[in-house]
């Protein structure tokens, strides 16, 4: 199999340029529109990419929803994403969007740590409230690790992998590895599909129905290995399936905030 092909995801969406212009319009937008209820640049650590939007509803917050983003842990970052946060908004959570260290300056084991230190930061500013992770593509990964049992975060309390990259062994044989530079030890202790699920933490995969093949399979994978929900989203591919998000009645939004387990 031509694992370039496979995982290759822009190639097979018409008019797919056209879709990052429109999201940064839109993540503007969002920020402007929410005025001193937009916290931006929050530091989380020392690193560059280390900061972290958090939009505050109106009123006191629910809980807490981080997104993660994706760009396959090589590109783009919270600023691109913003507007992702207005379903959970308007359901009276709060939503924060980090950024994260890319590769070929970061490997994907310390993207995790990352992510991992922002939730952390980010739940200490809003004490006491449940934490819902979730992400898309290889933020869909890393929302994925987040509810894995090698790590301590008792305060998440669900996440939701939106198209994630679950078994990341065969990205080892696609071109983007020159940039990853993914072996066999880290694709093992990075893929969410081999590793464990923490007790107590709820979990739901989310796909589109046109995604590629490949992408069908990494959601099935994790959800099979972890015994958890899955939903297919019909019609929507790798791009449109995050639409859902900006709208606080989808499906997708009540899979992420909907009543969690006691």
């Amino acid at each position: 199999m031509d694992m370039d092909r496979a995982y290759a995801n822009g190639a097979f969406i018409p008019n797919s340029e056209a879709y990052l212009p429109r999201w940064q319009a839109d993540a503007e937008a969002f920020r402007s529109s929410l005025g001193a209820r937009a916290e931006l640049n929050l530091p989380y650590g020392p690193g560059a990419r280390q900061k972290v939007d958090l939009f505050h509803p109106e009123g006191p917050a629910k809980g807490l929803l981080v997104f993660l983003h994706g760009g396959y842990w090589m590109a783009t970052g919270r600023e691109v994403w913003s507007h992702l946060a207005a379903g959970a908004v308007a359901r009276g959570w709060a939503c924060a969007l980090p950024s994260y260290t890319l590769a070929p300056e970061a490997r994907i084991a310390a993207m995790t740590q990352e992510a991992a230190q922002a939730v952390a930061a980010t739940s200490a500013r809003l004490p006491g409230l449940p934490v819902v992770v979730a992400g898309h593509s290889a933020g869909g990964h890393l929302s994925a690790r987040m509810g894995c049992a090698d790590l301590d975060l008792p305060m998440v309390r669900r996440v939701v992998p939106i198209s994630p990259l679950s078994d990341l062994e065969p990205l080892m044989q696609t071109a983007m590895n020159t940039t990853l530079r993914l072996d066999a030890d880290e694709a093992a202790v990075e893929s969410p599909a081999l590793l464990p699920r923490r007790a107590g933490v709820d979990a739901h995969i989310w796909v589109g129905g046109q995604e590629r093949p490949a992408f069908l399979w990494q959601a099935r994978l994790l959800s099979e290995n972890w015994d958890c929900g899955w939903t297919v989203a019909p019609g929507r591919h790798h791009f449109d399936v995050l639409d859902a998000l900006t709208d606080p009645q989808s499906a997708l939004c009540e899979a992420c905030l909907g009543d969690l387990p006691g």
